[in-house]
């Protein structure tokens, strides 16, 4: 039988990677992130390890020593946590730290893949088994959005991209081309929370991926949480990146945003060239 390693952080992503494994008949062997992971993935996956962010060889030895080869990273690790001492760093950990040039994702993810690369375990795509859930271009929901909403998507998609670009966030909130968030270490969710606040309601959301998007890690990805922020936020529209754009429980997302009125559309990323 095949085994998958899987890093889970925070969230329904590692439990749904873990069910569409199982289904294509993997064995899945789960390192969940103390603090960040859910205890019942023990209960669903075959093997299951605690580790402190940071720990990377008992990663390592853990994979090695259930036979993984190959892995994936699912589910939010808060990065504010690197900055409140919550993290355990060992030894290994350390010479990748001393070797990346800045604690930005890529930088810090692309080295501990690298690391792990070179003990024979490879980092998948985190989308791998969850294709079905990155929606492609196109309007998502029932709603069409009216022309001062797509003029505000079209002026949010710019700065969302320029953010992107220098890995600090990918997410635009935007009113009357007005921004009036940017999202930074905090995550979507809480800046749709305080672009709402700002904006009095009637706010554009707009989330992109990087332009060289690793889909390996750190890829675009909303959930109910995030459809709750923007329901409080008294949100318009989020328009998202088509295909890179990880929807968590897309059905039911869609179900509510309906109700709600909130405008769901995917934007190519080549009608933006």
């Amino acid at each position: 039988m095949k085994t998958l390693g899987l890093i889970a952080g925070k969230g329904r992503f590692p439990f749904l990677v873990t069910e569409k494994a199982k289904e294509d008949g993997y064995r899945v062997v789960c390192c969940g992130i103390s603090r960040e992971s859910d205890p019942k993935l023990s209960k669903m996956t075959d093997v299951f390890c605690e580790i402190k962010l940071g720990q990377l060889k008992k990663l390592r030895d853990f994979f090695k020593g259930e036979g993984v080869s190959e892995a994936i990273m699912a589910g939010k690790i808060e990065k504010v946590n690197l900055f409140k001492g919550d993290v355990s760093p060992d030894l290994e950990m350390a010479k990748v730290l001393l070797k990346v040039k800045d604690f930005r994702d890529d930088a810090l993810l692309g080295g501990i893949a690298k690391y792990l690369l070179s003990h024979g375990i490879e980092l998948q795509d985190s989308t791998r088994f969850l294709k079905q859930a990155l929606p492609g271009a196109g309007i998502l929901g029932k709603k069409r959005p009216p022309k001062e909403i797509q003029e505000d998507i079209d002026f949010g998609w710019k700065i969302a991209k320029e953010l992107a670009s220098l890995d600090i966030g990918q997410t635009a909130v935007v009113k009357r081309k007005a921004v009036l968030a940017l999202e930074a270490i905090e995550g979507t969710d809480e800046a749709i929370r305080r672009g709402g606040m700002l904006g009095h309601g009637g706010v554009t959301v707009v989330k992109v991926a990087k332009p060289n998007q690793d889909m390996r890690f750190d890829v675009p990805a909303v959930g109910l949480g995030t459809l709750e922020r923007l329901i409080e936020a008294k949100a318009k529209a989020l328009a998202f990146e088509a295909g890179k754009t990880l929807f968590i429980d897309l059905e039911e997302f869609v179900r509510q945003a309906n109700q709600a009125g909130i405008v769901l559309i995917g934007i190519g990323s080549h009608e933006r060239k």
